[in-house]
């Protein structure tokens, strides 16, 4: 499967989609505005650049990408006039694979410069966006064209299903699990991670061209605090979502071998993983990492009906592709089933790594 092409967040502003159901997302990002505000601004009061290159990678789709762009100039304006400098003109590149929606990102666009230039008496300064399609594990702009990279909930998303769990004969080694489960043979944990390595590290390589020296990156993406994979909350999920297809198997809706062969392009590092792999590319310092769980969020419906929605706005392009449209109204009925259930015996709490680097 071609994930550059098959994958994307559902687009529009139906029920189902990314718009509409992208709340816990963009608690993540509330969580650490205070640190991606204090990056930028640190950014501008040390370079004073008249022109400022932002980038937000993994932008998405829906209102999450322009509040995102909404605090990191408000932050810049703010310091300019702490430092008594005028505020410099924006740059800002909106990145996601080439299926994403972005008309529906832009369509708000009207709205922001509503609010921005209602916040000030002065003159708005000169705020150019634009659309930077193309996949992130690889380069997107010219040399020394950046001066801060945002990505928040994107980096756990790799570049394919690692070919490393597969056998001679192209059937996974994996067949009992979507992701990493405690059934899972030692070969596919392997693989997952070189995979991950080699993503992250042609990630910085990529950033490393692109932003000045002193740039800066803030990343979030779903980590993990356990050393093995099968007992982290975020492999919890995959494994709901295992159970729900198995059901749907039992049932005869799905063919045994469609799920078998069916695999996630998703992996949640550890911080001592994150920290290997920017340690052995070289070009950044890291000035933070940290690994955290967010609370539980409060929703008026039941808890797995949201986190079922949240997650089929995502995943729903893969398992279209993989199992037929059909089969996804029943599947997230149970998913979202399994989900209450669970989250009445234990905490089902997404666990958030965050990674601050600054260009050397």
């Amino acid at each position: 499967m071609d994930v550059h092409r098959a994958f994307r967040m559902k687009g529009g502003v139906g029920d189902n989609s990314y718009s509409n159901n992208s709340s816990l997302q963009k608690g993540v990002a509330d969580k650490v505005k205070h640190i991606t505000t204090e990056a930028i601004r640190q950014v501008f009061v040390t370079k004073k650049p008249k022109s400022l290159g932002i980038a937000d990678l993994g932008c998405a789709s829906g209102p999450n990408a322009l509040s995102t762009i909404k605090q990191v100039v408000e932050a810049v304006e703010n310091a300019s006039g702490t430092i008594q400098q005028p505020p410099p003109e924006f740059r800002i590149y909106l990145n996601d694979l080439h299926s994403n929606d972005f008309n529906t990102v832009f369509q708000g666009l009207p709205d922001l410069y509503e609010e921005l230039s209602s916040k000030t008496k002065q003159q708005q300064p000169p705020l150019y966006i634009a659309a930077c399609p193309g996949t992130f594990y690889g380069r997107l702009f010219p040399d020394h064209s950046l001066h801060f990279v945002y990505s928040s909930n994107s980096l756990h998303w790799l570049s394919m299903v690692p070919r490393g769990i597969y056998d001679e004969e192209g059937r996974s080694m994996n067949r009992k699990s979507v992701y990493i489960s405690e059934r899972s043979p030692p070969g596919v944990r392997r693989a997952y991670l070189g995979q991950f390595q080699e993503d992250f590290s042609l990630f910085l390589k990529s950033r490393s061209h692109e932003l000045i020296p002193g740039g800066r990156m803030v990343l979030v993406m779903l980590g993990r605090t356990a050393s093995d994979h099968a007992h982290c909350a975020n492999s919890f999920l995959w494994e709901l979502l295992y159970q729900s297809l198995a059901h749907l198997v039992a049932q005869g809706e799905v063919e045994e071998e469609k799920l078998e062969s069916y695999d996630v392009h998703f992996y949640a590092p550890s911080k001592e993983e994150l920290e290997g792999e920017v340690r052995k590319e070289g070009s950044f310092r890291t000035e933070m990492v940290e690994v955290f769980e967010m609370e539980g969020a409060n929703v008026s419906r039941s808890y797995g009906t949201a986190l079922a929605k949240a997650v089929r706005c995502i995943q729903a392009s893969m398992l279209a592709h993989h199992f037929g449209e059909g089969i996804l109204d029943k599947l997230f009925h149970h998913y979202a089933a399994l989900i209450d259930q669970e989250s009445a015996k234990r905490d089902v709490r997404s666990t958030i790594a965050l990674l601050l680097l600054t260009k050397l």
